[in-house]
């Protein structure tokens, strides 16, 4: 297993920001591409936002393009999320996830492909 630890979840009030960040413990993890993911209580985990440190390549969930930001510590390995302009509809559960395959080339948004996961840090945005 890869330890993956967020923080910096809270409460918030509409328009105002976070950054989530998600720290990689596991020595023998080099992988480069990682992701956020959301999830609500009785719905489905959503994806937020992806991250390939080799390609440079992201990528974003409509409901947050143009308001989230997803970056990669180069040294240390820390994937953040930086979240602007929050909605209470950004309201959920926030984990981090990634492959256990994640070589230079690999994409994706969807949960299913994701090995490894944080144990998610709570975001709520009152209005």
């Amino acid at each position: 297993q890869v330890p993956l630890v967020e923080s910096g979840g809270g409460l918030v009030q509409a328009g105002g920001s976070l950054r989530l960040s998600c720290v990689v413990s596991g020595r023998s993890f080099s992988g480069y591409a990682m992701g956020w993911f959301r999830q609500v209580p009785g719905k489905e985990r959503e994806f937020v936002a992806f991250h390939n440190s080799w390609s440079g390549n992201t990528d974003y969930g409509d409901s947050v393009k143009g308001r989230f930001t997803i970056s990669r510590d180069s040294a240390e390995g820390t994937l953040y999320l930086q979240m602007n302009d929050l909605k209470p509809e950004d309201t959920a559960i926030y984990y981090c996830a990634a492959p256990k395959a994640g070589t230079a080339g690999w994409y994706s948004r969807s949960s299913e492909m994701y090995d490894y996961w944080g144990q998610g840090t709570q975001v709520t945005v009152s209005s």
